[in-house]
């Protein structure tokens, strides 16, 4: 019988069964967005839901008609820091949208994220998901900071630019470094240098910086390799004083080898105007078909209000693809 009430779902103690289900939510919402997209992996939908990052935690809601799950909630919250603050996914398999499961779902994350003391939710729309941005509206939603997706056709990239990034003046104090695994003597380092990230727009929601631990590098490598995806991080390092100044990465997976995903990419301010920036992105595309085979595009994502980075992406000939918002929602 269909019932209509989120209940608590554990993927860490549920059956695979019941994992793979919820995954089928998830690839299903996804094909429906981007049906031109290699499509998502069930199997590895249901894995990543076990995953625990170290002082953060996740909590599930699920609606389920018998053995078949329809919706899908999830909230992600620090346990150390932005104690007000959780961010919250919400997907409906499309053939049972327009039954108030959406509306259900959201109710619950509401409450539960209240009971945990949280008055601030975030969470993401996309253009090509056209009810997400309706619906956000309806539960009193503020659109807080809205976003551009790019995309990069690979065989359209000019070599000569690429070269031309990457071509360093002799004698400078900067290395190059490209890492599919962190290395252990860059471990702490590389931490620092991903909180350069806080630097990036927030828009209107309020929030603190958040930190990145040594611990927490890890974890995410242990993730990634338990999902069978593949990162490469190019890093450049102030020889003079062994600090890390700025990071750009990439993801890829065998089983959708057409799409490669872009991760952070951010120069410290105090080594910005020197071209940094662009020869790490040029860097990686120019490593791209060793680590990638088979590879066609590069997808990115980019507050509209970053437009260093957007200037950069441009340059290299990313076009707009679709359009992301991040909303915040009041609980007080």
């Amino acid at each position: 019988m269909l019932t209509l009430t989120p209940t608590a779902f554990d993927p860490k103690t549920e059956t695979q069964g019941r994992r793979l289900a919820v995954a089928e939510v998830m690839c299903a919402a996804f094909t429906a967005a981007y049906p031109d997209d290699p499509p998502l992996v069930a199997a590895r939908e249901a894995h990543s839901m076990t995953h625990e990052t170290p002082g953060e935690q996740a909590t599930h809601l699920v609606v389920w008609d018998g053995a078949r799950a329809l919706a899908w909630g999830r909230l992600d919250y620090s346990l150390t820091e932005n104690l007000h603050l959780a961010h919250a996914r919400l997907l409906v398999r499309p053939e049972a949208r327009r039954r108030g499961l959406g509306r259900e779902v959201a109710g619950a994350l509401k409450a539960q994220a209240r009971s945990l003391g949280r008055d601030l939710l975030t969470f993401m729309t996309a253009e090509r998901a056209p009810a997400g941005a309706p619906f956000a509206r309806t539960l009193g939603a503020e659109a807080a900071l809205p976003m551009r997706r790019s995309q990069l056709v690979l065989g359209d990239v000019s070599p000569e630019l690429l070269r031309g990034w990457t071509a360093r003046p002799g004698g400078e104090p900067y290395a190059l470094h490209l890492w599919e695994d962190l290395p252990e003597a860059y471990l702490a380092r590389m931490a620092d240098l991903v909180m350069v990230m806080n630097t990036a727009p927030r828009g209107d929601i309020e929030m603190d910086d958040w930190t990145v631990t040594p611990e927490m590098l890890r974890s995410w490598e242990k993730q990634l390799a338990e999902d069978g995806e593949k990162r490469l991080t190019a890093v450049v390092e102030d020889t003079r004083t062994g600090e890390l100044v700025g990071f750009s990465e990439v993801f890829w997976t065998p089983d959708r080898a057409a799409l490669v995903y872009q991760g952070g990419t951010a120069v410290r301010p105090s080594a910005r105007g020197h071209g940094l920036g662009k020869w790490l992105k040029a860097a990686v595309l120019l490593r791209l078909p060793e680590f990638a085979p088979g590879a066609r595009f590069v997808r990115t994502s980019n507050a509209e209000e970053n437009a260093a980075m957007l200037g950069i992406n441009t340059a290299l000939g990313f076009l707009p693809w679709d359009s992301q918002t991040e909303w915040k929602l009041s609980l007080a």
